[in-house]
């Protein structure tokens, strides 16, 4: 190589480790390394051996490990896979740079710390490592990867401190988000209803009996939808759409969601805005019934079409509460580990940040599952102006896809809800009780912290999704057509049947044909 002019290093090792030249050694290293007691990881592990997520029980072979010293490093391939895998941040433990500056070679996307991707190495030779280190630190955390500070200062001589005695101004000087400036504005010059919600802030009716509720979106103006990550795409999860509806139900005096199917996600874009609308149609009479509908399209553009995301009935007829989860935890639960549950799901596609996060006990008994579920300390501020936060009705159905384990890598969302009803709004941390019905369809009963009930919901079905229909431009529709297998009479020729002998009243069979042709003269 270096005849030819190319730049060479000569690796600073004993041996010539992933390579033919260590085949005399592999016996007696399987040998030595079945001498070994091998534990399971605490974290999930890219092999360097299959570039894809390790096994438990591959890790634990000795096998595993004889392959490893001799087989070629697949190390591009594993970058690729956390890539795929909407793997943003990487941080490189070791004695250099290097693994950072050949991995900018194996990923797509532009790398840098403000980029898609960013590599952070943590030392650097003939540098302070402690600098370096501290460097790495603050690169993770500013892409937002949560440190633990009680760890960092273990050490050293800080102490948390008491806040000063006096009391703070309040005095803000940040420049609100233009949807927060207009929440404040009298719109009923407009010749709208104001509305305290933190999605929605007018309503408008028509003399048809015509509801329309409006409001406007975006990752800066409601932050915690950012979190909200699926198969790299953020959008307004399912929950928000049920909110939604359930608000615009509230306006009209229909406290029960009898129905909601998604037709189409609801995409936030990074540096944009949506309008959004939710319609209530007029009262449908004896049955107290309305239809509800929800539409966005993209802000400053008047002429854009507008997209149906979900489109329903709401009812009049208020349930009593039919349960209650005042026993807690429930009696002959086992209880599941819900330790690593979120790095699992990010590896099924679900990006939740820190408002999403509200995991925190889950319990199986037979076909039930339950679940305590809480809002991140700051998230809880809005929870009261909502029915029920959608952060936190999402975090309750997380406690399913934990207990079922997801090993099929799947990534599904909700398509259509019945039978959701509010008993009581603004709750910050609640207790959960499902019901799994086959794969895909779910019941939830939630309840407070005294076990009251909070909401409920008669079947949820949910559908698998994929990146295309997520993404900006592509299929975003979650209906689907499936074809069906007709039964026939086996193969053979029918019969054929004028079509004056039909409408004459002539008999036609089962597997007649009729036809007409026209009459073309000249």
């Amino acid at each position: 190589f270096e005849s030819e002019g190319r730049r060479t290093s000569r690796l600073r090792v004993s041996h010539a480790f992933h390579s033919p030249l260590m085949e005399p050694i592999l016996d007696v290293f399987g040998q030595l390394a079945a001498t070994l007691t091998f534990d399971s990881p605490r974290i999930p592990i890219v092999s360097n051996v299959t570039g894809e997520l390790a096994s438990a029980d591959e890790l634990r072979s000795p096998e595993y490990w004889v392959r490893h010293a001799r087989h070629a490093v697949r190390f591009a391939d594993g970058v690729r896979y956390l890539e795929a895998k909407n793997v943003t941040t990487f941080l490189e433990l070791g004695p250099d740079a290097v693994l950072t500056a050949l991995a900018q070679d194996c990923v797509s996307a532009p790398t840098g710390p403000h980029e898609a991707i960013a590599l952070l190495p943590t030392t650097r030779r003939d540098r302070s490592e402690e600098r370096e280190l501290l460097t790495g630190l603050a690169g993770a955390h500013l892409r937002g990867m949560s440190v633990d500070w009680s760890a960092y200062l273990r050490n050293t001589d800080a102490r948390r401190v008491d806040l000063p005695t006096y009391a703070f101004q309040r005095s803000r000087y940040w420049q609100e988000s233009f949807t927060n400036a207009g929440a404040n504005r009298d719109v009923t010059g407009a010749g709208q209803t104001s509305l305290d919600h933190p999605l929605l802030r007018a309503c408008v009716s028509t003399p048809d009996g015509t509801l329309v509720l409006t409001g406007r979106l975006s990752v800066d103006s409601a932050s915690w939808i950012a979190d909200h990550s699926v198969l790299g795409s953020v959008l307004l999860p399912g929950t928000g759409l049920v909110e939604l509806a359930l608000r615009a139900g509230e306006e009209v005096g229909c406290g029960v969601l009898e129905e909601l199917t998604l037709q189409a996600p609801l995409v936030l874009p990074e540096k944009a805005a949506v309008q959004v609308q939710v319609s209530v149609g007029a009262d449908e009479g004896a049955t107290g019934t309305r239809s509800v509908s929800v539409h966005s399209r993209p802000e400053n553009a008047a002429d854009a079409e507008w997209t149906l995301h979900a489109e329903g009935v709401l009812g009049a007829r208020m349930p009593v509460p039919a349960f209650d989860l005042g026993v807690w935890p429930p009696v002959g639960a086992v209880a599941v580990s819900v330790e690593g549950a979120y790095e699992r799901l990010a590896g099924q596609g679900y990006g939740y940040g820190p408002v999403f996060q509200g995991l925190r006990a889950a319990w199986q008994r037979g076909e039930e599952i339950f679940a305590e579920v809480v809002l991140p300390e700051g998230a809880g501020a809005d929870a009261e102006r909502f029915g029920v936060h959608p952060a936190l009705l999402d975090a309750a159905m997380h406690a399913a896809m934990v207990a079922e384990g997801g090993d099929d890598g799947a990534t599904f969302l909700p398509f259509s809800w019945n039978g959701v009803v509010l008993f009581a709004a603004g709750a910050s941390s609640v207790r959960v009780r499902i019901v799994r019905r086959g794969r895909d369809e779910l019941v939830l009963e939630v309840a407070d912290g005294s076990g009251a009930a909070v909401l409920s919901v008669g079947s949820l079905v949910a559908r698998e999704v994929s990146a295309e229909q997520l993404s900006p431009g592509g299929g975003d529709s979650l209906l689907r057509v499936e074809w069906g297998v007709v039964a026939g009479s086996g193969a053979g020729v029918g019969s054929f049947r004028w079509w004056g002998e039909v409408a004459g009243g002539g008999v036609v069979g089962s597997d007649a044909v009729v036809f007409v042709c026209p009459d073309v003269s000249g």
